[in-house]
């Protein structure tokens, strides 16, 4: 498959709300990766929002602050990246306001082009699991710390763009594979989509479904 013919780079403004807004936005979107001068492109099918400060499960609770997430106290629409259990880089967009803590995770990307410098990157597993998680989606797009942590989207080799032609149905669950504020529906997977990391979410409130545009 090819990419959209036409898209526009989102604007700072897009970042400038909060992580829950953005997060169901970025779904259907288009994220493109010329990292180490080799591009990849591909749909985001799944995110996840960290609201900061009143969140548990944010690295941004109760403005708790290091050197390893100094960047996810930067400006809206800059790029936080995190290392997962010492194994995984995991990419976020930083959303709302300067200071407050709060991103959205990228959690799986449904691949558009690029397949073959994917595959390498991940070592020729099935198609199906080449971004299907946060972990997997930033090994096959080339997504590091040292690549992005930090740097405004705009300006950066990883950019999300907003292309014509798709309005589809987004799912709202509970977020995954945390231990804290698990029922919180913070979750959003397009639906339907073969792309995402799980298939489905086990909750007692169960699933909504809204439209990709609010």
């Amino acid at each position: 498959m090819s990419g959209p013919r036409r898209a526009a780079k989102l604007p700072v403004r897009f970042f400038e709300r909060p992580a829950d807004m953005v997060a169901r936005e970025l779904v259907g979107l288009v994220i493109v990766s010329a990292a180490g001068g080799r591009r990849a492109l591909g749909r985001i099918v799944e995110t996840e929002a960290y609201l900061g400060y009143d969140d548990p499960a944010s690295h941004g609770y109760r403005h708790r602050r290091h050197a390893q997430n100094e960047a996810l106290y930067g400006p809206p629409g800059s790029w936080y990246v995190y290392r997962s259990y010492g194994v995984h880089w995991c990419a976020n967009l930083v959303c709302h306001a300067a200071g407050g803590g709060s991103a959205v995770l990228l959690r799986a990307v449904e691949p558009l082009s690029g397949f073959d410098i994917m595959r390498q990157r991940r070592g020729g597993i099935e198609d199906r699991y080449l971004c299907a998680g946060p972990g997997r989606l930033c090994q096959a797009l080339g997504i590091t710390r040292a690549g992005l942590d930090g740097r405004l989207m705009a300006q950066s080799p990883v950019t999300v763009l907003r292309p014509d032609g798709w309005d589809g149905a987004v799912d709202v669950t509970p977020r995954i594979g945390i231990t804290k504020a698990t029922d919180w529906p913070l979750r959003f997977a397009a639906a339907g989509s073969p792309w995402v990391s799980r298939w489905s979410v086990s909750s007692p409130r169960g699933a909504t479904r809204v439209r990709s545009r609010g």
